[in-house]
C-alpha cells in the first residue's frame, strides 16, 4: 500500500473499482470497494493523486477525497475512453483512468464545491420545470385545435384557451373534453407559479451577490445567466483567453481542415448547451432592440446591416462570453466603449 502513488477509481452506484501504480508506473492494486467502504479505505492511505472521470456524484467525492488529503483529478469521460484497451469492464475503466490521468495534454476538470453544485440544481430544475410547461401547453394547444380552437403563438396567449376551458357555457368544448383540459390549465398555472419562484429566488440572491451584479452589467445578462455562469464555470482562470472560454461554449465555428486548407462550418456547439442557450437568447433580446433603434451606430448595428439575424445572434453571445470571462478573471464591471 505505502508504494501507491497514484490511483485510478472508477466510479459506480455501488461498487467502485481501484486500480494503483506506483512511481514507475506499475500496478501494484487492484480492488474492488463497496460504498460504504470508500471513504475508510482512502483514509488509511497516505497523500496520494486520484483520478476520476467527472460523472455523476464525482465532484462530491472529489471534494471528500481533497479533505482527506489526496489530490483529486477529475477528467472528461470523452478524453478517457481512447485510453481503454478492450471490453468495458470496471477494471479496464479504472486502469484507462489512471493511465490518461498521466498523459501531459490531459484537460482536467476542477472541483466545483457544493454552493455551485447547489445552484447549477437550482438551473436545472427550472429548465426541467420550463419543458414540462411547454410540453403541456403544446398539448393544450393540439387537443384544442382538434375542436376548431387556436390562438396566436405565445406563452402569454395561453390564458384565451384557458378562458374557453373554463367557459362551460362555451359549446365548442364537449363536457368530457372540458374535464381533461381543466387538468392541463391546473398544471400549466402550477409550473407558471413554481418557475416564478425559483426565479424570484434567483434574482433576490444575484442582487446581493457581488460577482452576479458585475456579470448582470454585461447587456444582454440578466440574473439568471449571471448565476449560471457562477454555477457552470467553477473555474474560469482554467482558460487563457476569452476565446478559449468561448470555444468551449461551442459559439466558434468547428474547423474541418487538411492539406493546408482551412475550413469552418457551424458553431460546434460544444460545452454546456444551458449556458449558450442563456446568452444566446440575451444576445438575441439586444439584437431585437437594436432593430428598434437602427440609428445606434455601435457595434450591434453595423454587425445587423452585413449578417443575418441568427448569425449576428451567435457572434454577439460570443462577445458576450468574452466579457464575461474577462469580468470573472480581472474583475471589474462592463464599461460601454466610447466613440475613438
Amino acid at each position: 500500500m505505502d508504494e501507491v502513488t497514484m490511483i485510478g477509481l472508477d466510479l459506480a452506484k455501488n461498487i467502485f473499482q481501484v486500480h494503483g501504480v506506483d512511481a514507475a508506473g506499475q500496478v501494484v492494486l487492484r480492488r474492488k470497494l463497496r460504498r460504504d467502504n470508500v471513504e475508510d479505505f482512502f483514509r488509511r492511505l497516505p497523500p496520494l493523486t486520484i483520478g476520476m472521470e467527472a460523472c455523476g456524484g464525482a465532484h462530491y467525492w472529489g471534494r471528500l477525497l481533497e479533505a482527506l488529503g489526496h489530490r483529486v483529478r477529475l477528467m472528461p469521460p470523452a478524453y478517457v475512453k481512447p485510453y481503454v484497451k478492450r471490453g468495458k469492464t470496471d477494471a479496464a475503466d479504472a486502469e484507462a483512468i489512471c493511465e490518461a490521468m498521466t498523459r501531459p495534454t490531459m484537460r482536467f476538470v476542477p472541483t466545483k464545491t457544493a454552493g455551485q453544485q447547489a445552484a447549477a440544481a437550482e438551473l436545472k430544475a427550472r429548465q426541467l420545470l420550463v419543458a414540462q410547461r411547454t410540453r403541456t401547453i403544446n398539448a393544450l394547444r393540439g387537443h384544442m385545435a382538434e375542436f376548431g380552437i387556436v390562438t396566436a403563438k405565445g406563452t402569454w396567449r395561453i390564458s384565451d384557451l384557458t378562458a374557453v376551458v373554463q367557459d362551460v357555457d362555451d359549446t365548442r368544448l364537449p363536457d368530457v373534453a372540458r374535464a381533461a383540459l381543466l387538468m392541463l390549465t391546473e398544471q400549466i398555472k402550477n409550473l407558471d407559479d413554481q418557475i416564478e419562484r425559483l426565479e424570484t429566488a434567483m434574482v433576490r440572491r444575484s442582487r446581493v451577490d457581488e460577482t452576479a451584479r458585475r456579470l448582470a452589467s454585461i447587456p444582454g445578462i440578466g440574473a439568471i445567466t449571471a448565476t449560471a455562469l457562477q454555477a457552470l464555470v467553477p473555474d474560469p482562470c482554467g482558460f487563457k483567453s476569452g476565446r478559449h472560454f468561448a470555444a468551449w461554449l461551442g459559439l466558434t465555428p468547428r474547423s474541418h481542415s487538411s492539406g493546408g486548407k482551412e475550413r469552418l462550418g457551424r458553431i460546434s456547439r460544444a460545452g454546456n448547451s444551458t449556458l449558450r442557450s442563456f446568452l444566446v437568447l440575451g444576445a438575441t433580446a439586444r439584437l431585437r432592440y437594436a432593430r428598434q433603434k437602427p440609428e445606434a451606430a455601435d457595434w450591434v448595428t453595423r454587425l445587423l446591416a452585413r449578417r443575418p439575424f441568427k448569425v449576428a445572434a451567435v457572434a454577439l453571445a460570443n462577445k458576450m462570453a468574452r466579457i464575461a470571462w474577462a469580468l470573472l478573471t480581472k474583475g471589474g464591471t462592463y464599461k460601454v466603449p466610447t466613440a475613438a
